[in-house]
């Protein structure tokens, strides 16, 4: 998995799956949001996201306030998180 950062979105290329993953996502929103209350995550070809980052995007969501969308590349993805009613909370659109 690679992650790059462009002003207020972030591009997550390969398949989100190990606690390192999740670490490197972490430390980059972190990051982030003490510039942009905006922001922007683009994960285009991850099949499936862990549920600690899951977690935390609804910590950055719900408890720090921040204005969150995700793009979503796979279809599969993108039914995992209306599986789990995220899409509106994230602002999860399939791209």
């Amino acid at each position: 998995m690679e992650v790059s950062v462009s002003t207020n979105t972030v591009v997550i290329t390969g398949n989100i799956k190990t606690i390192s993953d999740y670490q490197q996502i972490k430390e980059t929103l972190d990051n982030l949001t003490q510039k942009h209350k905006h922001i922007i995550i683009k994960i285009q070809d991850s099949i499936s996201i862990t549920s600690s980052v899951i977690g935390y995007l609804n910590k950055l969501v719900l408890k720090d306030k921040v204005d969150l969308h995700i793009e979503v590349g796979d279809e599969q993805l993108m039914e995992l998180f209306e599986d789990l009613n995220l899409v509106s909370l994230f602002h999860v659109k399939k791209v």
